[in-house]
């Protein structure tokens, strides 16, 4: 295995013990600040003497939370001011990283091969449906084992 293969598998066993933990973790709606806030029973007020903020300023950052425009460092530091661990991940939709470059390399195999059909359908010479079927299973696993610099652009 090549060093850009290691070290691939190196980021994908990192992502792929996080996926497992967090899948099934679901942001509150009021957002985290506000929620962890109050578990803990502490006011806005006491929370934005801790942050070195005014209350209004907390006020803000937790409505900005649910809606995404809050930084991560606000996050952080709000994380921090409640003796907390602020931690973020991006893990998979659909499971591990290795599932989502399959479905990925699949689909790219399934344009190709249909690009390359039509082509092949004009000349009459069109493939039957099984060796269709194989050629995309062929390509997709060409497509994962060395996969080109436009893997990811749109086929």
């Amino acid at each position: 295995m090549s060093l850009k293969g290691i070290v691939a598998r190196q980021y994908r066993e990192l992502v792929n013990q996080a996926e497992p933990q967090l899948r099934h973790l679901q942001v509150p709606r009021e957002g985290w600040i506000a929620t962890v806030r109050k578990a803990l029973g502490m006011s806005g007020a006491q929370l934005a003497r801790r942050l070195g903020l005014t209350r209004a300023r907390v006020s803000q950052m937790e409505n900005a939370e649910p809606t995404g425009s809050v930084t991560l460092k606000s996050m952080q530091a709000a994380a921090e001011a409640m003796n907390c661990r602020f931690v973020y991940a991006i893990i998979p939709a659909g499971g591990s990283i290795e599932t989502l470059l399959t479905d990925h390399a699949r689909k790219k195999a399934e344009a190709l091969v249909k690009r390359a059909s039509q082509h092949m359908a004009l000349e009459n010479q069109a493939l039957r449906q099984e060796s269709h079927n194989q050629e995309i299973d062929r390509l997709a696993r060409e497509l994962l084992e060395n996969p080109p610099a436009d893997f990811w652009e749109e086929a």
